[in-house]
């Protein structure tokens, strides 16, 4: 049943397309504070880093980092209501995940988006598939670091040679090596094919289909 025992996704691109609320909840802050919004391409580009990398990057040159204090704080509000406003799994990534269960695989989520909203969109997107969630919180060092893939092969006891990190973006294939495991990378979230590339991505996954079938057989 394949060389993984257990496989680590990326939430954001990955398993669920979250762009929409990301850029309203960004625009809503922006608007709130009197500056321009951003458009959905833009705020492709801004994601992957976190939500403060996210709102550094979606506000003017220049801002003080008081003013972008602000700017998170009117984002995470507003966020926090509206996460889910939009937010979709990918079409058969659910059926994958069920499948990817029932073949006696354990699934868990890293993710630079903050911990409460990652553990709230697993538990409603995909309610007792994930033996372990995890997000940005205080003292542990966000993605490209390893420590959060590192807090979740502790907490299930699966050693790194056994399991594969899984996401969509650059930030992804540095976070995968940095933790010394091996990366899939999927090509129907936030990156083009061509700049995953670029960015050094050893293997591309076009569909949930094929990922199955590579965590299973090979």
């Amino acid at each position: 049943m394949g060389k993984y025992d257990l496989a680590i996704f990326d939430l954001d691109g990955t398993i669920l397309y979250t762009l929409e609320d990301l850029k309203n909840s960004l625009n809503h802050a922006l608007a709130h504070h009197g500056y321009p919004m951003r458009t959905l391409d833009e705020v492709r580009r801004f994601v992957g880093n976190g939500v403060r990398m996210l709102v550094q990057r979606g506000a003017p040159a220049g801002t003080d980092s008081a003013e972008l204090d602000a700017l998170y704080v009117t984002f995470h509000d507003h966020y926090k209501e509206h996460d889910r406003d939009t937010t979709r799994p990918y079409e058969g990534v659910p059926e994958m995940l069920r499948d990817l269960k029932a073949a006696g695989k354990q699934l868990a989520v890293v993710s630079n988006k903050v911990d409460f909203a990652v553990k709230d969109l697993c538990a409603q997107f995909y309610p007792g598939l994930f033996a372990a969630a995890a997000g940005e919180r205080p003292g542990v060092a966000k993605k490209p670091a390893p420590d959060l893939v590192e807090l979740v092969l502790a907490e299930l006891g699966v050693p790194r040679e056994r399991a594969v990190y899984i996401g969509d973006s650059e930030v992804d294939i540095q976070t995968a090596r940095n933790a010394g495991m091996d990366e899939l990378i999927v090509t129907w979230g936030f990156r083009e094919a061509a700049f995953l590339q670029e960015k050094g991505a050893k293997r591309l996954v076009s569909s949930p289909g094929e990922l199955y079938e590579i965590l299973t057989s090979e």
